[in-house]
């Protein structure tokens, strides 16, 4: 690693799912010089920031005063906070709190050239009809299926027309499941669910298909990555200086069914699982398949892409983390 010994490193969300790891891994790497930026609220997010270590903890709101007078002491910054709820209708919050306030401190890190690495989201592909292609100049192209995918893409826009995308770095987080994830509730992945019902007897429930003419029942796919595997690749982003926008996912598209079946193996059981019908408010704004074109992150961070397999990476997450109720 870098050595930031007399600089600091700024996460925000720092106390959520992907923030909460990176701080773990940094802790791992020697690294505490951290300040923790988000939103606790009254709710138990606090608890992923137990058994780590960092300098402070901000409130969001807190940030930009608090950094005035800092810039010399600030190394990077990696902006993890957002809303990340798909269901979530609130136009107006969402543009405030997931592309102003990311626009804001953009323009913060530029100007006191400040290392930026933000999160984009595979959201902001809809459909996957336009593919799954992280260059830059396809951004406009592209058709987020909710509003939260379009408060991504519009930071992604914002970037491109700024013409800054050689001095950060935009990373598209396909679907991330692992520790630290539970406080999200029923954004929180499906993994999450399945323990539970396996655990007291139930099958496990998936939507049937919407479009049966091309998937199956639970052979609908998405491209599954462990958050462990999310946060080295992210934090190796620290150890360059490249820009652009890059997929972040393991690169294999696998079935809502594969997946089941490695959480009933993980527990020692059979699956069984029921087909339900989609709820009508996701009809239309569902990905029925997901897959990261890996190519461009590849030849940045080389080996560091590999990924844990889905079957290995669902049982360290459910044997080690939901079962034993632990956080990472």
């Amino acid at each position: 690693m870098k050595h930031y010994d007399d600089q600091l490193i700024i996460v925000t969300g720092g106390a959520g799912f992907i923030g909460s790891c990176i701080i773990r891994y940094l802790n791992d790497l020697g690294k505490t010089n951290i300040i923790v930026v988000d939103e606790l609220g009254k709710k138990e997010k606090w608890k992923n920031l137990v058994h780590k270590r960092f300098v402070d903890t901000l409130h969001k709101s807190q940030l930009f005063d608090w950094l005035e007078g800092k810039e010399s002491i600030v190394e990077a910054f990696i902006h993890l906070g957002a809303c990340s709820d798909t269901m979530e209708v609130d136009a107006s919050y969402l543009l405030e709190n997931n592309y102003r306030y990311t626009c804001r401190l953009a323009e913060y890190a530029l100007k006191h050239g400040h290392r930026f690495i933000y999160a984009s989201s595979a959201a902001t592909y809809g459909d996957g009809g336009q593919g799954f292609n992280d260059d830059e100049k396809s951004i406009y192209e592209l058709q987020p299926l909710n509003m939260y995918g379009f408060s991504k893409q519009l930071f992604d826009q914002w970037a491109l027309n700024e013409g800054v995308f050689d001095r950060i770095v935009g990373l598209k987080y396909f679907n991330v499941f692992g520790p630290n994830e539970l406080h999200k509730g029923r954004m929180a992945s499906a993994i999450t669910r399945m323990v539970p019902q396996i655990q007291k007897g139930e099958r496990v429930k998936l939507f049937k298909s919407n479009v049966p003419d091309q998937f199956a029942d639970g052979e609908q796919k998405r491209d599954f990555i462990y958050v462990k595997d999310v946060v080295r690749m992210t934090c190796d982003f620290l150890e360059n200086d490249v820009g652009g926008l890059f997929n972040i996912g393991s690169g294999v598209a696998s079935t809502w069914k594969e997946l089941a079946e490695s959480v009933y193996r993980a527990l020692g059981q059979e699956p069984n699982i029921e087909y339900i019908d989609m709820p009508s408010e996701l009809i239309g704004k569902y990905q029925n398949y997901s897959r990261a074109e890996m190519t461009k992150t590849k030849a940045v961070l080389n080996d560091s892409v590999n990924c844990m397999s889905l079957k290995d990476s669902v049982f360290d997450y459910v044997k080690n983390y939901l079962v034993p109720g632990k956080i990472w």
